[in-house]
């Protein structure tokens, strides 16, 4: 009988410490929720190809990290700690206790040292800069103004929901959603934002990569409605040769301007431009293969993961989240719309000769929305070709988000 009753024990135990067990404790059923949300993007990602490359593994990280018990990431050891001395003397009044989370954080919490850290970002933009050709903004240099005005959706949902009293780090992380741009986002909400405040990392990245996906659905009506089917029709001619001088340059030179200009744009921009001169120098091609692959393929499965990691319950099942949700589309609207009303003003000055469509393209969702501006135009006209075009407008749009986001760090801190 003992041997039967401390079996029974041992089972008992085994049966409470599982993690079932943690789907019947109070607020268990939130974890059940969120891991059929993650199950939904994950069907998201791979049958209907909304952004795989980081949809999946965010997802993947949701999963996890809403297992009961398994103890991949510790929310509370990202509390900041108040009023501590650092070995030079200086109190500290806002700092994260990293010792702790080396010695016992688990493997989710490792790796998000590297977004709150701001390591992921930069690097991606790296990459990105890698595989990007500035050859059309620098042939038309008209393409920076539609990038900048594609920005003001950034600026206009801050204004906005600092109306609507959210906080200041809340209204930053929000707006540069705007951008659609999924690094840029994680770059400002992690800089910003804490495990205490109403929203994180998690859910801003959510919402970002969410509005990515659905550029094909959200810009088309916002560009047929502003835009005149005359102005849609417009033609435009050959962009002109640019030399290798230039593209050489052009790196450099944005670098020392933006960064002199707006330091705390300097990481995003200055990654980029980096990434961008080692592909354009022709010299480096096994650091730019490692740049545009396995460098890109490491660090989007480690953000995309970590990342997942801080969508837990409480912070999407909630009404802030929904906030998040609704002005986010607000923003990347907004920005839509600027970019493609300073489209219309450049047809006007130029007395026809810019088809207003391309400045839809000024989010940097690259090379997603230049392709919608190619599309839609083609719907008038099936010969028209505005791909090109549209790519300078797009890639200004790359370096206005990170400039955007520089500049909310510089109003927030």
């Amino acid at each position: 009988m003992s041997i039967i009753n401390s079996f029974l024990d041992t089972m008992t135990a085994l049966i409470n410490e599982s993690g079932f067990a943690g789907f019947f404790v109070d607020g268990g059923w939130k974890s059940i929720v969120m891991i059929l949300v993650s199950f939904l993007f994950m069907y998201l990602a791979i049958a209907k190809g909304f952004e795989p490359l980081l949809l999946l593994p965010i997802s993947f990280g949701m999963l996890l990290t809403n297992l009961p018990g398994a103890g991949l990431y510790h929310p509370d050891y990202w509390n900041y700690m108040e009023g501590v001395k650092e070995v030079s003397g200086t109190v500290n009044d806002h700092y994260i206790d990293y010792q702790q989370i080396l010695q016992h954080g688990g493997l989710l919490d490792i790796l998000y040292m590297g977004v709150k850290l701001q390591i992921y970002p930069p690097l991606i933009f790296l990459g990105i800069g890698a595989m990007t050709d500035f050859g059309p903004l620098i042939a038309s240099p008209r393409s920076f103004l539609m990038g900048a005005a594609a920005q003001g959706g950034i600026f206009f949902t801050f204004i906005g929901a600092a109306v609507m009293g959210l906080s200041a780090a809340d209204c930053a992380s929000i707006a540069i959603i705007g951008g659609a741009d999924g690094p840029t986002s994680i770059y400002v909400s992690s800089k910003l934002l804490t495990v205490n405040s109403s929203n994180n990392v998690g859910t801003i990245a959510l919402a970002a990569y969410t509005y990515m996906a659905l550029v094909p659905i959200i810009q088309p009506p916002i560009m047929k409605l502003l835009t005149t089917k005359k102005e849609r029709s417009v033609v435009m001619g050959q962009l002109r040769q640019v030399s290798r001088l230039e593209k050489l340059i052009f790196p450099v030179l944005v670098t020392l301007i933006i960064a002199l200009m707006i330091p705390s744009a300097a990481p995003l921009v200055g990654m980029l431009m980096f990434g961008n001169l080692l592909k354009e120098s022709g010299v480096c091609d096994r650091l730019v293969k490692t740049a545009q692959n396995e460098l890109m393929n490491i660090i989007t499965i480690f953000l995309g993961v970590s990342v997942g990691a801080t969508t837990q319950a409480d912070k999407v099942l909630s009404i802030d989240f929904a906030k998040v949700m609704v002005l986010g589309v607000v923003a990347f609207s907004l920005g839509t719309a600027c970019g493609v009303l300073l489209g219309k003003l450049m047809y006007v000055l130029t007395k026809g000769k810019v088809n207003p469509l391309i400045g839809s393209a000024g989010v940097s969702a690259v090379p997603m929305a230049a392709r919608i501006s190619q599309k839609v135009g083609q719907e008038e006209v099936p010969t028209n070709y505005l791909l090109m075009h549209a790519m300078g407008p797009n890639v200004a749009g790359v370096i206005g988000s990170a400039v955007a986001a520089g500049v909310l760090l510089a109003i927030v801190k």
